[in-house]
C-alpha cells in the first residue's frame, strides 16, 4: 500500500515520482501565493482560481509538447500523451501558462498585464520548486566535472554514477531569489507601469536561464543552438520593450499609470472583501438556523416519545 523508491513512492498502490509530486506541489503553492497578490492589481481570489483552471492544464500541455517538438526523438501519437514516462520543459510550461492567462483575460474581460504582474511571482517561485524534482528524475544537469575538488553538492551532482555540475540547483537558487525581489516590487507598489513585474521576471529568468543554460549538458537543440539559450534572450528583449513602451504611452497620457489606478483597484477590492463578509454572515445564519430547527426537532420528538411512555 505504501512504500518509497528511488525515483517515487506508492501511495494506497498508485506510484507517484518525487518529480511529479514536487511540480503538482510548487503548482498549488504558486496558486495560493497568486490568489494573496490579486489586491496588488485590483483582482481578487475568484479572479485567480479561474485563471488557474485555464493556466495549469495549458502549462501542462506546453511542457510536453516542447519537450516532443526539440528532443530530437520520435514519438508515436499515443506516446506524446505519456507524461509520466518523463519528458517535460519549464518553458513550455511557461509559454503555454501564458497562453493560459491571455486566453482567461480575453474571455473575462480582464488586463492582461495586471494578470501577469500577479502571476509572475507565483510562477517563479514554482519554477523554484520544480527544480528540487529535478533531482529525484536525474535531468537538467550541467557538463560533466572532471576536477576532483568539484565533486561535491550541490556544486555537483552525480548522475548515473558520473559528477556533472547541478545546473538545477544553481537554476531553483537563482529563481527563489527572482521571486523575493519580484514579490517586494509588487507588494511595495515600487513599479509606476502596469506589467512592470512580468517584464522583470522576463529579463531576470532570461538572463539567468541564459548563462545556466551555457552550462548544462542535456539541452534540447535546434540544429547546434540550445533553444532555452535562444528564447531567454527573447524573453529579454521582451522585457526591456515593456518597460520601453509602458513608458513611453504614461509619458504621453495614453494609459495610466499604477499611482492612478490604484484607488480604482482598492475600491473594487474593498467591495469584494465585503461582499465575502456578507456571504460568510449568510452562511453562518443558516448554519445556526439549520441547528435551531434539528435542535427543535429532536426536542419534539423527545416529548412525543415522553408521552407515549407515560
Amino acid at each position: 500500500m505504501f512504500g518509497f523508491t528511488e525515483h517515487s513512492f506508492l501511495f494506497f498502490g498508485l506510484e507517484i515520482t518525487y518529480y511529479g509530486f514536487i511540480i503538482a506541489v510548487g503548482m498549488a503553492i504558486g496558486v495560493f501565493v497568486a490568489c494573496k497578490n490579486a489586491k496588488f492589481r485590483g483582482l481578487n481570489t475568484d479572479n485567480l482560481l479561474l485563471c488557474a483552471c485555464y493556466v495549469l492544464p495549458l502549462a501542462i500541455i506546453g511542457a510536453r509538447l516542447y519537450y516532443v517538438t526539440f528532443s530530437g526523438q520520435s514519438y508515436s501519437f499515443g506516446e506524446i500523451f505519456r507524461i509520466w514516462d518523463g519528458g517535460m520543459a519549464i518553458y513550455g510550461g511557461v509559454i503555454g501558462g501564458a497562453i493560459g492567462v491571455l486566453l482567461f483575460c480575453l474571455i473575462h474581460k480582464k488586463n492582461f498585464l495586471d494578470v501577469a504582474d500577479v502571476v509572475a511571482p507565483s510562477l517563479i517561485l514554482g519554477q523554484a520548486i520544480g527544480r528540487i524534482g529535478c533531482y529525484f528524475a536525474g535531468c537538467c544537469y550541467g557538463i560533466e566535472v572532471t576536477n576532483e575538488n568539484l565533486m561535491w553538492f550541490p556544486l555537483s551532482t552525480q548522475i548515473n554514477g558520473v559528477w556533472h555540475l547541478s545546473t538545477f540547483f544553481y537554476e531553483s537558487l537563482w529563481d527563489f531569489l527572482l521571486f523575493i525581489i519580484l514579490l517586494i516590487l509588487l507588494k511595495k507598489n515600487k513599479m509606476r507601469y502596469r506589467g512592470s513585474i512580468i517584464a522583470f521576471y522576463l529579463i531576470g529568468y532570461g538572463t539567468g536561464r541564459a548563462w545556466i543554460e551555457a552550462l548544462r549538458g542535456d539541452s534540447l537543440y535546434i540544429g547546434a543552438i540550445k533553444v532555452s539559450q535562444l528564447l531567454s534572450i527573447f524573453l529579454i528583449i521582451a522585457g526591456i520593450a515593456i518597460i520601453v513602451v509602458n513608458y513611453i504611452l504614461v509619458k504621453k497620457q495614453k494609459c495610466k499609470s499604477i499611482e492612478q489606478l490604484k484607488p480604482d483597484w482598492d475600491i473594487k477590492i474593498l467591495e469584494y472583501e465585503k461582499k465575502i463578509k456578507e456571504d460568510k454572515e449568510k452562511s453562518k445564519q443558516k448554519k445556526l438556523e439549520k441547528k435551531k430547527n434539528k435542535d427543535k426537532n429532536n426536542i419534539d420528538k423527545n416529548d412525543e416519545i415522553n408521552k407515549k411512555q407515560e
